[in-house]
């Protein structure tokens, strides 16, 4: 079964005279995108997590966060001094770049430099953060866990969503099967029509080969092959829905597909009742993929 790409977990733990909670989600991505806020002081904490995420998941944009407290609220913020200095050169260089070009940049305020990535972090006086570390991983597979449980019951819902969505594409797909042959059927008609008509308007007109022009429009008029790959995708489409690997990106391949036959059939309907059978498809086909968007 399909997984979405859209979920969220949380989990509140504690141990190792510390309390944390971890929030987890993701929306639709083209690819993975980790996007990880943890505490910077554990060592080696986020590359593990970085990993183990990389292992479970194969789409979606990510973002993972993980607050850490001392229990007893023993520990507090304080200024990374090596990291602050490292800030200030660089602004400092940054404000005179700027005042060579004829630019003058606004000053920037303490609260601006605290905001600064590294320069204010949490104070901790755990010297050894390997326990702490340890303990976190360990509840990390519950978290995944959680996590994907909530894609794949989205994934559910995708699924039956995408199912119905096939079988008015297989509906409409007889229905245009049945307005060809229509238009098949009275084709032999319009062609001794169109072909007096011509004959009518002008002189020293070849019939013969005006009558073999107008048969092969209607041949390339046929719209066989447009609605025997139509189904065809509809079948592919449902045993993807019945895999349990990501398949959003086949998927995605194949409503493109889907897409190019239905235009191929709306620019040879013409007859009103199929050109309305064709833009109904394509109606649905975008519907489709729109949700598709979603599937991992």
């Amino acid at each position: 079964m399909i997984s979405s790409m859209t979920g969220f977990a949380a989990r509140r733990g504690q141990g190792e005279g510390h309390s944390w909670l971890w929030e987890l989600r993701s929306v639709n991505g083209k690819g993975l995108d980790l996007r990880l806020r943890v505490p910077d002081w554990i060592e080696g904490l986020e590359p593990a997590i970085r990993a183990e995420l990389g292992r479970v998941l194969q789409r979606g944009s990510v973002s993972l966060s993980l607050k850490v407290a001392a229990e007893g609220g023993t520990d507090g913020l304080r200024v990374n001094v090596g990291a602050l200095q490292s800030m200030l050169r660089a602004l400092a260089e940054v404000s005179a770049a700027a005042h060579g070009s004829g630019i003058e940049l606004r000053p920037a305020s303490p609260a601006d430099v605290l905001g600064l990535r590294g320069v204010l972090e949490q104070a901790t006086g755990v010297e050894d953060t390997g326990p702490l570390r340890a303990a976190l991983l360990a509840e990390l597979p519950e978290l995944l866990a959680a996590f994907t449980e909530m894609r794949r019951s989205e994934g559910e819902a995708l699924a039956r969503l995408i199912g119905a969505q096939l079988d008015r594409i297989e509906a409409l797909t007889a229905e245009a099967r049945t307005e060809a042959e229509a238009r098949r059927e009275a084709a032999p008609f319009a062609l001794r029509e169109n072909l007096a008509r011509l004959l009518a308007a002008g002189e020293g007109l070849d019939e013969t080969r005006i009558a073999q022009e107008l048969a092969l429009l209607a041949v390339k008029q046929d719209v066989t092959e447009e609605l025997d790959r139509l189904a065809a995708h509809v079948a592919a489409a449902r045993t993807l829905l019945g895999e349990t690997a990501p398949v959003g990106r086949r998927m995605d391949f194949l409503v493109q597909e889907f897409m190019r036959e239905a235009n191929t059939l709306c620019s040879k309907a013409q007859s009103l009742a199929l050109t309305r059978v064709g833009l109904d498809l394509k109606t649905v086909i975008d519907q489709m993929r729109e949700q598709i968007q979603n599937v991992e």
